[in-house]
């Protein structure tokens, strides 16, 4: 039987439990790597407060929650900003179309906000977070895709939370609408990849 760790494909390589993957398995650079992951949620209105104080509020737009994995890079930080900018969540007044017109159209506000907690994995009833990047390196990549967001669109309409600190986030769902994307994956994602980027860099 399977372990849950080979069923998600949380683990690149054979581990204990007695699930075992065959070597050609294990040495294959095809192997399903999670990606970068946000879940985007259409709002009336979202908040951030740390120990009682609002950091950071935002009125019509999106909430956005961040999860990098591992072994996330820029690139998934550029794709990630393109498609959540783009995604085409609100109506358009003029037209009367439902599914027709972007954030940036709308000159509406983005809230991003980091959540480890979406690359959690159940192992009996509690969660292992072991995909998800070090803090140390994650916060330096998060501080990257939101500046990337604030060039993309305009500083002024992108906020974010406190990387790191525990936040009470507010919101009013406008809809509901909730969508949920990830980076495609890619070789500049996979442990392969970055050994061989490694390699090319001379480190």
């Amino acid at each position: 039987m399977k372990c849950e760790s080979c069923v998600t494909g949380s683990l690149p390589t054979q581990h204990e439990g007695g699930c075992v993957k065959s070597s050609s398995s294990s040495s294959s650079s095809s192997e399903r790597v999670l990606e970068m992951k946000v879940v985007v949620q259409r709002v009336a209105s979202a908040s951030v407060e740390v120990e009682g104080r609002t950091v950071s509020a935002i009125g019509p737009g999106l909430l956005v929650l961040v999860g990098i994995h591992d072994l996330d890079s820029h690139s998934d930080a550029d794709y990630i900003c393109r498609k959540v900018l783009n995604m085409r969540l609100f109506p358009n007044d003029k037209s009367g179309k439902t599914w027709d017109q972007n954030v940036m159209q709308k000159n509406y506000e983005v809230l991003l906000v980091s959540q480890f907690t979406l690359y959690g994995i159940l192992k009996g009833n509690k969660p292992d977070f072991h995909v998800a990047m070090p803090p140390d390196k994650a916060k330096s990549l998060y501080a990257s895709l939101v500046q990337t967001f604030q060039t993309t669109y305009r500083s002024d309409a992108v906020r974010d939370g406190v990387f790191g600190a525990m936040m009470k986030v507010n919101l009013v769902n406008d809809g509901p609408v909730t969508m949920q994307l990830e980076s495609p994956q890619s070789s500049s994602n996979t442990k392969d990849g970055v050994e061989a980027e490694s390699t090319m860099n001379g480190k």
